[in-house]
């Protein structure tokens, strides 16, 4: 995230979250990012699971060598992507519990393979608990590696709600 990044809505500011602390614990909790790419006019919307460097500010997935997402970013690495942590709906309130983080930013193929491994390892490490089942995955990973594309997404610009 860059310094210059802004942090506000402007439309209900009480529901705002400014706090980068709590911006991360969103990224850092969060199981799946939803990316929105655009290729000319035409709009292409996936969820994926990831795993989030908080002190690169990055999130890494990781996909097949081809596919429509690779089409989209070759066209275009501009992307916008939301993490919501649902806390579920309030019967007779008419609420619903939830923190979400909206982000720009920039997606792109990692080509060096010192830092697709790190980012497999970032991914692994979000997603499993057990040191054992992150290195058996990640010797897989690193086997299979000829046959994927890690990719790294930069956070320009991040804004946060909660609905608590």
């Amino acid at each position: 995230m860059s310094e210059g990044a802004k942090y506000h809505l402007k439309n209900r500011p009480s529901q705002e979250l400014t706090s980068r602390v709590e911006l991360d614990e969103i990224l850092q909790q969060g199981k799946f990012v939803t990316l929105a790419l655009c290729r000319g006019n035409e709009p292409y919307i996936v969820t994926l699971s990831y795993g989030y460097d908080p002190g690169r500010q990055v999130l890494y997935v990781h996909t097949a060598k081809k596919g429509l997402k690779l089409d989209f970013i070759k066209s275009n690495p501009a992307v916008c992507a939301t993490v919501i942590e649902d806390g579920g709906y309030v019967p007779d309130e008419c609420s619903h519990v939830y923190r979400s983080v909206v982000f720009w930013g920039t997606i792109q193929v990692v080509d060096d393979p010192d830092e697709k491994q790190a980012g497999m390892l970032v991914l692994l490490n979000h997603l499993e608990e057990k040191e054992s089942v992150i290195q058996s995955k990640l010797l897989k990973a690193h086997a299979a590696s000829a046959k994927m594309e890690v990719l790294r997404i930069a956070i320009d610009e991040i804004h946060g709600k909660t609905g608590y």
